[in-house]
C-alpha cells in the first residue's frame, strides 16, 4: 500500500471516530434533557422546562452546523453550552443551600407562581407522602404533606442530574471547539465553500461585448460634397 493510501485510510478512521463521538455526545445529552423535562413537567417546573427547551434547540444547531459544516454553529453552541454549565451549576447551588439560597423557601423554578416542588420529593426511591389533613397553614387548592423512607433524598437526585448534564456540556464543549477548529482550517486550506483557489482556478476574463463597431454607412448629401456618416452599435 502506497503512502497516499496510508494517508487516507487514516483520515477516513478518524473521519469514523468523529462521527462515532458526535453521535454518542449528542445521544447521551439529548436523552438525558429529555428525561429531565419530562419529570419538571411532572413537578410543574417552569424555569427548568424553559431551560431545558433551548438546551434542545441548541443541540440541534450543533448537529446542523456539524453535518453542514458551519463552524459559526457550533462556536454558538459552544457558547450555549458555557451558559447551560453555569444554570447546572445554580442549579446543584440551588438545592445543596449553599449561602442564603433554600429550596424551602425559594420559588424560583416556579417563577413565584407556585408552591410546587421536585416530582422526586414525592415520589423518589422509596419515598412514602401522607397527606396532613389537619394542617391549616396550607393555601387554597394545595395540601400539606409529608414525605419518608426515602432511600435518597430528592435534593441529591436533582444534584446528581445536573452533575451528569454538566459532564455532558463539557463534552460537547470540547468536541465542538474541535471541530469547529478543524472546519476553519479547512476553510483557510482550501475555499471550503464552493471555491478552487488552491487549485489555482482562475476565472475567465471578462470580455467586453459593448465595442463599437461600424454596421452601415450613410451617404450624405452637403453641397455638393459626398461625405459619409457612420452609425455605430
Amino acid at each position: 500500500m502506497n503512502t497516499d493510501g496510508r494517508v487516507n485510510k487514516k483520515a477516513i478512521n478518524m473521519l469514523r471516530i468523529e462521527m462515532a463521538l458526535r453521535n454518542s455526545i449528542t445521544k447521551a445529552a439529548t436523552a438525558a434533557t429529555l428525561e429531565r423535562q419530562i419529570f419538571d413537567f411532572l413537578g410543574y417546573q417552569w424555569v427548568p422546562i424553559l431551560a431545558n427547551f433551548l438546551y434542545i434547540m441548541a443541540i440541534i444547531l450543533g448537529i446542523f452546523g456539524t453535518i453542514q459544516y458551519r463552524p459559526k454553529y457550533l462556536v454558538m453552541y459552544a457558547g450555549w453550552l458555557v451558559l447551560w454549565v453555569a444554570w447546572n451549576t445554580f442549579i446543584i447551588c440551588f438545592y445543596l443551600e449553599v449561602g442564603q439560597l433554600s429550596r424551602d423557601r425559594d420559588f424560583v423554578m416556579t417563577f413565584n407562581t407556585s408552591l410546587h416542588r421536585s416530582w422526586w420529593m414525592q415520589n423518589g426511591p422509596g419515598c412514602v407522602a401522607t397527606q396532613v389533613t389537619s394542617a391549616d397553614q396550607a393555601p387554597e387548592d394545595h395540601h400539606v404533606i409529608t414525605v419518608s423512607g426515602c432511600l435518597l433524598d430528592y435534593q441529591y437526585i436533582e444534584v446528581t442530574s445536573s452533575s451528569l448534564q454538566i459532564l455532558l456540556a463539557l463534552c460537547g464543549f470540547v468536541y465542538a471547539c474541535y471541530v469547529s477548529k478543524v472546519f476553519m482550517e479547512e476553510e483557510d486550506s482550501f475555499d471550503f465553500i464552493g471555491g478552487f483557489d488552491s487549485y489555482g482556478y482562475q476565472a475567465p476574463q471578462k470580455t467586453s461585448h459593448l465595442q463599437l463597431q461600424p454596421l452601415y454607412t450613410i451617404p450624405s448629401r452637403n453641397t455638393g460634397q459626398n461625405k459619409q456618416g457612420t452609425s455605430w452599435s
